[in-house]
């Protein structure tokens, strides 16, 4: 009985929080937080701080991953296959942000080349970024909004999660209109 009570208090604090549970992990609806001003490094080189991603006017999305999570990849490789439609539909702009450490992270550009992926690919080697948006695990995806505002998050990967994040981005794009 102590386990019933302690299973229905945990999951009411879960829903009070603004959680739901989602098809495949769980996703939070937000809407005041913005990017940390924190500087990461491209997959060329360039230094690039990631506020700028929320002044962009578009919608937004981050995808934290790692070469050695192979359901990040899959989701990254998904999303890759109707990234040209949705830019053309919904002017998204995606951006992956790797949470290789030092030792893997040059693996991190040729893995990308060799997917022809066409989003830009953040490099978060202390993981400073993922620190700052207490994101536990990957894979990880942030939605914000034209004026950069978090307004959705989702933990985990099951296959077909690309056509939730769609309807996401969808409905900040017609929001806009």
């Amino acid at each position: 009985m102590k386990n019933i009570i302690a299973l229905a208090v945990l999951v009411s604090g879960i829903c009070a929080s603004g959680y739901a549970q989602g098809k495949s992990g769980m996703e939070k609806i937000l809407g005041e937080r913005t990017l940390p001003n924190v500087t990461l490094t491209d997959v060329s080189g360039k230094k690039v701080n990631v506020q700028d991603y929320g002044k962009t006017g578009k919608v937004t999305v981050l995808d934290f991953w790692a070469t050695w999570c192979i359901p990040c990849k899959k989701e990254l490789n998904n999303i890759s296959e109707v990234y040209e439609d949705w830019q053309k539909k919904y002017n998204v702009n995606i951006v992956a942000v790797s949470i290789d450490d030092s030792r893997s992270a040059p693996k991190v550009k040729p893995y990308v080349d060799g997917q022809r992926w066409t989003y830009d690919v953040l490099l978060d080697v202390n993981q400073d970024l993922k620190r700052q948006l207490n994101i536990q695990t990957v894979p990880f995806t942030l939605v914000l909004d034209q004026n950069g505002k978090i307004i959705y998050e989702h933990s985990g990967y099951t296959e077909g999660d690309e056509n939730i994040l769609e309807d996401a981005i969808a409905g900040l794009a017609t929001a806009k209109k």
